[in-house]
């Protein structure tokens, strides 16, 4: 089994590689030009400024599947608790030959599943136990793979990064606007903090802007990729298909607070936690439409079938 997780069976995505390095080149930069401003407008403040921005970055990295498990209620389960869990994860990591993640079930009864972590050897998959008690086997394997697709593919790390920056953007400003380092430096005038007071906040707004919009349409197109991966691996788009369909109608059963509460990590999950009309009218989903998916699975389905 590979044990640099650099090359799995998971069919590479060229699409998928390309606008992940796209949108963290253009996020990159973004979050660099900001935390320039900021240190030429609060020059008495700068190392102060380059200290909170590289420790919380640096944090966010290497602590982003500790973070993002606490927050989902997520445990690590042994062999021994979730055989058939482990046992489909196992045939998968050695049908796509990589290394096999740390497995986890949050105690949820919303059907869904994420993975998380910054590289493969540091990656967490994640069930809810909704999802082990609505799926037949074929389907949860189907979702498994699913999910084994975005660490494959790293694009779990690149989401986690992308969606970090605008909110570290915010909290910049916040740090900067209530800090007290607008007025108090000694290079600072009225005037400089005036300008100051009007200037970051509306680039702190632009940068999370920008940082929202790329990372949607990163993680709608890296959901089809995922969605292709899992069934060009499995050989079983329609176990996949039936899984996205049960799932989604079950959310939407699922009680509105529920689903408010899951929605802040909504581009981590297998599928969005929305009610089914909030799901038509969301312009901004995390996720492509049901149907677009199902219509992928249809065609790969054809393609097998030849």
């Amino acid at each position: 089994m590979s044990s640099s997780g650099q090359h799995t069976r998971f069919a590479p995505d060229r699409g998928l590689t390309g606008r992940m390095v796209a949108t963290m080149f253009v996020i990159g930069l973004l979050y660099v030009g900001f935390t320039g401003l900021l240190i030429v407008l609060l020059r008495g403040a700068w190392p102060l400024i380059v200290l909170i921005s590289g420790g919380l970055f640096v944090a966010q990295f290497w602590f982003s599947d500790k973070i993002t498990e606490r927050a989902m209620g997520a445990r690590p389960v042994t062999e021994e608790e979730y055989p058939q869990l482990h046992g489909t994860i196992d045939r998968l990591c050695a049908l796509a030959d990589m290394p096999k993640p740390r497995v986890a079930v949050a105690d949820n009864d919303m059907p869904n599943a994420f993975a998380t972590g910054r590289n493969p050897q540091n990656a967490v998959v994640c069930v809810t136990t909704g999802l082990l008690r609505r799926l037949e086997p074929e389907e949860l394997e189907g979702v498994l793979a699913h999910e084994l697709s975005h660490v494959a593919h790293r694009d779990v790390a690149v989401m986690t990064i992308a969606g970090f920056l605008g909110v570290l953007a915010g909290a910049m400003t916040r740090i900067a606007m209530y800090g007290g380092f607008m007025g108090g430096g000694r290079n600072n005038n009225d005037q400089n903090a005036a300008i100051a007071a009007l200037i970051i906040p509306l680039v702190s707004i632009v940068v999370y802007a920008i940082s929202f919009l790329l990372t949607r349409l990163l993680s709608r197109y890296r959901e089809l990729a995922a969605d292709r991966a899992a069934a060009q691996l499995t050989g079983r788009p329609s176990a996949l298909a039936s899984a996205l369909t049960k799932v989604t109608g079950q959310i939407a059963a699922i009680p509105s607070e529920d689903l408010r509460r899951s929605q802040p990590y909504n581009a981590f999950y297998f599928a969005p936690a929305l009610s089914a009309k909030e799901t038509a009218a969301q312009l901004f989903s995390t996720h492509p439409t049901l149907e677009k998916r199902l219509a992928q699975l249809a065609k790969i389905s054809e393609q097998l079938g030849r």
